[in-house]
């Protein structure tokens, strides 16, 4: 579709026909595709299946796109989510956008006007290094903590008992899966989505 390096989408819609139609075209563009009917399946594969883009309807039973929305930017902040809906409206666009959504389609869905939305959502992310999006580790959240209470490497070194050059390769990963570009732009992430991993003690 967009580079030779295969692309993985998640796409979460209650409507069969609509799973089996969207996943289709998905699929014929080159895009690996894995559809779930509720979002809490999708949230459980986040923690262990590769995701580069989430397509989710807004109007779903027991968590909508919304509230999926904004646990996704909790877990993954820089994992692209884009919002698809028969119901939306300018609030709704605004209210998704500002949950963080990369971009807000309204069915019936015109297959160019998405596949073009889903190429330029892709390609906005492409230059991103393969560990953007992955979940951190627990040893990685401690990390991040300790780097928010501005430690220095060699003070989280010595917290938590290991090399200088273990917490150096750790705050590497750490910068990369959360798509920041330095430490600042990693305060302004974590502000934004207000990871509630990051609350209170262990």
């Amino acid at each position: 579709m967009l580079t030779n390096i295969t692309k993985y989408v998640f796409l979460v819609d209650d409507e069969p026909k609509v799973r089996k139609v969207v996943g289709r075209t998905l699929e014929q563009a080159g895009l690996k595709v894995s559809c779930f009917n509720r979002a809490a399946e999708c949230l459980k594969q986040l923690h262990s299946q590769t995701c580069d883009l989430l397509i989710t309807d807004v109007k779903m039973p027991e968590m909508d796109g919304i509230e999926l929305l904004t646990k996704v930017k909790h877990i993954i902040p820089s994992l692209p989510v884009l919002v698809i809906t028969g119901y939306g409206d300018i609030k709704m666009a605004v209210k998704a956008l500002k949950a963080g959504a990369s971009d807000f389609i309204e069915k019936p869905l015109d297959r160019q006007s998405f596949l073009s939305a889903v190429d330029s959502v892709l390609k906005r992310n492409t230059q991103n290094h393969p560990l953007v999006g992955k979940v951190l580790t627990k040893t990685e959240m401690r990390v991040l903590r300790l780097m928010l209470d501005g430690k220095s490497t060699k003070e989280i070194a010595g917290l938590l008992h290991r090399s200088a050059r273990t917490i150096e390769d750790h705050r590497t990963h750490i910068m990369r899966k959360l798509g920041a570009n330095d430490l600042m732009h990693l305060v302004r992430l974590v502000a934004v989505v207000r990871m509630p991993d990051l609350a209170g003690d262990e």
